[in-house]
């Protein structure tokens, strides 16, 4: 039995921005009414962690822990948790926190929500670090429920807007694969379903196969679209894409503009555009690949110094549409299911793009991500 406070696990801890993950000993407080204890068995390691770690994105009061994209077991449910069918022992995966009472939450699509940052960068107790269910055994506040969670941690208190129930048992081995549904596959897929609801006729393009960007891919052709442009850099991505459906692919390292290699392969341009880079020049030439009336979704994040221009005329004459999306638009506990079905039937095969690694070993998997040997490192918590 778990007792009810000051409850020791393990956790990677970030000191402060640019400072290493540091795996040590903390104390979790009390499960409060509207929150779940989950023992992490998988957590997938996202861009996001890392641009956080390394100080690109403010994240507020240091130490962190950081980590969303969790699938653990229920250890303790809060006893105000509005999904009553949750219990001890349950699966579930971990996804992002949203207020739930603002208008585009009401309408389905948490991923819009009005205080997303404050709520999932900030923390769902509150901006102070001493408002996190985490601290060292000292008692020094570690800022927790990143993304209502911080599952880069063995047990984590989660708040209940995070988790979703798997609605079957799921074999470890996909457990694992999975782990990362919660951000990274969710943000792709949703934001092809949600947003761009492209039609099978459509012509679309994916630039970036990271893990987001392949899952974009195979939404897409989950849902019957017939044409699929994979863009990368990286001549192994492209053949993963390929074997994961991409009808095409064009490296961008072998061509002197994206509007014209793109054009080479259909004279009028391509319907949607899918975003997961951020480099501005080559979305500067993506805009210009756009057919008449077609739509551009930016979920990559530029530089800050990074400047892109926009001329209004060619925008408007040619009825084209811009649009920044946010996991997906998405409201997890509906997305989730279906991701989940889809990958059971085998038109989801995220399977094909993790690498499981323990917890000893998570300066390899960022290694080897930097490296672009894999696509998406995930971390196994084991019997640590």
């Amino acid at each position: 039995m778990i007792p009810e406070k000051h409850i020791p696990t393990k956790a990677f801890v970030v000191e402060a921005p640019h400072a290493p993950f540091v795996l040590q000993d903390v104390v979790l407080d009390e499960v409060r009414d509207n929150e779940v204890l989950v023992e992490m068995k998988y957590t997938g390691l996202c861009h996001t962690d890392i641009v956080v770690q390394e100080g690109g994105i403010p994240l507020g009061d240091y130490p962190a822990v950081l980590g969303h994209e969790g699938a653990g077991v229920v250890r303790r449910v809060g006893s105000a948790v509005k999904d009553k069918s949750l219990k001890e022992g349950d699966q579930v995966f971990l996804s992002f926190a949203s207020c739930d009472s603002c208008s585009p939450c009401k309408d389905g699509h948490k991923g819009f929500c009005r205080d997303f940052t404050a709520i999932n960068f900030g923390g769902v107790r509150g901006l102070s670090a001493a408002d996190s269910p985490i601290s060292t055994p000292g008692g020094q506040p570690i800022r927790g429920q990143f993304f209502g969670q911080s599952s880069m941690s063995k047990l984590a208190i989660v708040n209940e807007a995070s988790v979703v129930k798997s609605g079957s048992a799921v074999s470890d081995a996909d457990f694992a694969a999975l782990a990362p549904l919660g951000c990274g596959y969710l943000t792709g897929a949703g934001t092809v379903l949600n947003v761009l609801k492209p039609k099978s006729n459509s012509r679309f393009v994916v630039l970036g196969v990271g893990a987001v960007g392949l899952a974009a891919m195979m939404a897409a052709r989950a849902l019957g679209v017939e044409t699929v442009v994979a863009v990368d850099i990286v001549d192994a991505k492209l053949e993963l894409a390929t074997s994961l459906g991409a009808t095409h692919t064009l490296n961008t390292k072998r061509i002197t503009d994206l509007a014209a290699g793109l054009k080479e392969m259909f004279s009028d341009g391509v319907d949607y555009i899918l975003d997961t880079t951020g480099v501005v020049p080559l979305l500067q030439s993506a805009i210009s690949a756009l057919a008449h009336a077609g739509t551009l979704v930016f979920v990559g994040v530029p530089p800050p110094t990074g400047s892109l221009t926009i001329n209004p005329l060619e925008i408007m004459l040619g009825c084209k549409r811009l649009i920044g999306a946010v996991e997906g638009s998405s409201e997890p506990a509906k997305l989730l299911p279906q991701l989940l079905e889809w990958y059971k039937q085998g038109k989801f095969p995220v399977d094909k793009l993790g690498k499981v690694y323990n917890t000893d070993s998570l300066d390899q998997a960022l290694e080897d991500l930097h490296a672009g040997k894999i696509i998406k490192p995930i971390l196994k918590w084991g019997d640590l």
